[in-house]
């Protein structure tokens, strides 16, 4: 369904000044007026209108959610084979990264678990289940 706004260009008459009579208002000059209407949408103009509006925001959630697949795979459906340790009472990160590999750099094998895990720091609490890279 549609909607038509239709003017009929009609305008009040107006009191002439004095001195001035019908046949002097044919003889001057015609004053056009330029009317101004507000625009009017219809229901479904504003459903459509609302859609593109959102569509950006739309198509936006969609490549956040699709391209972050690879983060939120689980590690082991890569085809990789980790080991797992449960964090104990006192065990620390580097404690762990030493019986990982004494003769390597700690620092590094560190930086692999907390890239593994998904960690923001290298603080562990007891119990916590870290996957641990293989040992070169």
């Amino acid at each position: 369904m549609s909607a038509v706004i239709a003017t009929t260009g009609f305008q009040p008459s107006r009191a002439l000044p004095r001195g001035f009579d019908q046949t002097q208002q044919a003889q001057a000059p015609a004053q056009t007026t330029v009317v101004r209407t507000r625009l009017r949408l219809t229901r479904r103009g504003r459903v459509v209108f609302t859609g593109l509006a959102a569509l950006p925001l739309v198509i936006w959630a969609f490549v956040l959610v699709l391209g972050s697949g690879a983060a939120a795979a689980d590690v082991d459906s890569a085809g990789a084979t980790f080991e797992y340790v449960t964090v104990g009472e006192g065990d620390s990160l580097w404690g762990i990264a030493e019986t990982l590999d004494p003769s390597g750099d700690v620092r590094e094998v560190i930086a692999e678990i907390v890239r593994l895990n998904g960690l923001d720091d290298a603080v562990v609490e007891p119990g916590q289940r870290l996957a641990l890279p293989l040992a070169p």
